[in-house]
């Protein structure tokens, strides 16, 4: 199977990302029981971080990944970087007070930096784009929107934002459809494949075992070792790592309850040569919806689109007629506009969509949940995992102590209960 036709066997669709990195390098899959000092499940950028880090550091390293790596959320996802938490800080504030609300901020703006610093150091062209807009498809929130911009300029020493009139974001997205804005010049969005594959190349040449094709079982503490099961062999570690995010499945309870997958939906369209209009500064955008639509202008101009989430393991039968459709409301005049690439995945959220960071059981930590804000988060929690465990930094404490509770109805009506709760603030949103 080439590159451009490979299905990944975890998340629907072949993805425009895919289709435009040429062949992706093979690893080999694990082949009999190996030990190290610390086992990594999970290829995606929580993973592969850790694993360079600490590779780099002279720590032998395991990774395994079920499927290949970028089949996951960190090679198909909406490439928007984003700025801060998942949260507004404000609205951190409010939950945690201001001195953890802008330590937390802080972080995301080093793990911004680091992000930056890491490609470039590396040479890894991820094809990055400055800017983004976060706009209200209410008219009620623009006290919100004008307020956000001069807090992160005087109480978060965030000068990048700046409030948009309704004017001005209509001009910017070219779409009559939001009434308001805040418009970011410190942050952008990438092509999150070609920095995926990097980061596995950085890894593997850094010293790190990289195998795909291979899932765990299960994962257990054992007289003082960490004992991973799988198809292929036994890895006994004296520490491990959870990466697995909305793939977790039953590999470990506690993770489970408190991360939950849902699925995602994309589409990329032809380029928009004749829409020039459609977003002329190149930003990406994101909205104020609770089930959030994301769009971006790719390089070669076509329209990438996001925002179909289903809160369940289904996928929709056509993924581009639904993606089309939210298309339509933003930009009428492309309803009819040729999709062609139409994916999705699992995003991994917690309750209150914030990171869950956690050690699970001896020797063993989890981290997961970013809530479709890990494209920093996660490469920052990967290097935050490896420095804990060479004793050089605890800042992966700050996301330790945050209040993840856990899903509520246990295994069995966990999802069910999900969907309730989410289809309720989906119909929220159109009211």
């Amino acid at each position: 199977m080439t590159q451009e036709t490979w299905q990944s066997p975890i998340a629907p669709g072949v993805s425009w990302y895919q289709a435009t990195v040429g062949e992706r390098p093979d690893y080999p899959a694990l082949d009999g029981s190996r030990q190290c000092d610390v086992a990594i499940i999970g290829g995606g950028y929580t993973g592969l971080q850790a694993a360079y880090n600490l590779a780099r550091a002279g720590v032998s390293v395991t990774l395994i990944e079920g499927s290949r790596l970028g089949d996951g959320a960190s090679g198909r996802n909406g490439g928007q970087l984003g700025t801060g938490q998942r949260w507004w800080p404000e609205e951190m504030e409010e939950k945690i007070g201001y001195e953890r609300s802008k330590a937390l901020f802080d972080l995301a703006e080093d793990a911004k930096r680091h992000l930056m610093d890491f490609a470039t150091e590396h040479q890894i062209d991820m094809d990055y784009v400055s800017g983004q807009l976060s706009v209200a498809h209410k008219e009620s929130y623009k006290r919100y929107y004008y307020e956000n911009a001069e807090i992160a300029a005087f109480r978060y020493d965030y000068p990048h934002l700046r409030f948009m009139d309704r004017e001005e974001t209509q001009e910017r997205l070219g779409s009559k459809r939001f009434y308001c804005g805040v418009r970011d010049t410190g942050t952008g969005h990438i092509h999150p494949l070609k920095l995926l594959i990097g980061l596995g190349r950085v890894a593997a040449n850094a010293g790190a075992d990289i195998f795909e094709m291979t899932k765990a079982k299960s994962i257990e503490e054992r007289s003082g070792k960490v004992v991973i099961e799988t198809e292929r062999g036994t890895i006994t570690a004296n520490r491990a790592l959870i990466a697995c995010n909305g793939h977790i499945g039953n590999l470990e309870p506690i993770t489970a309850s408190h991360v939950m997958p849902i699925r995602s939906f994309i589409g990329a369209t032809v380029p928009l040569d004749r829409f020039p209009d459609v977003i002329p500064g190149g930003e990406a955008v994101a909205d104020s919806r609770f089930v959030v639509r994301y769009f971006r202008k790719l390089k070669d101009g076509r329209l990438l689109f996001g925002g179909r989430e289903a809160y369940t393991a289904d996928n929709p039968r056509d993924i581009s007629q639904h993606i089309r459709r939210q298309i339509a409301e933003i930009y009428p005049a492309l309803k009819d506009i040729e999709i062609t690439h139409a994916w999705g995945g699992s995003v991994g959220i917690t309750m209150p969509r914030q990171p869950f960071v956690r050690e699970v059981m001896p020797g063993v930590t989890s981290i997961g949940g970013y809530s479709g804000h890990g494209v920093m988060l996660s490469n920052y929690c990967g290097k935050l995992y490896a420095e804990m465990v060479l004793g050089k930094s605890a800042d992966l404490d700050l996301f330790k102590a945050l209040d993840i509770p856990a899903f509520p109805g246990g295994a069995r009506m966990r999802a069910p209960l999900l969907f309730l709760a989410l289809s309720w603030f989906a119909l929220r949103d159109k009211f």
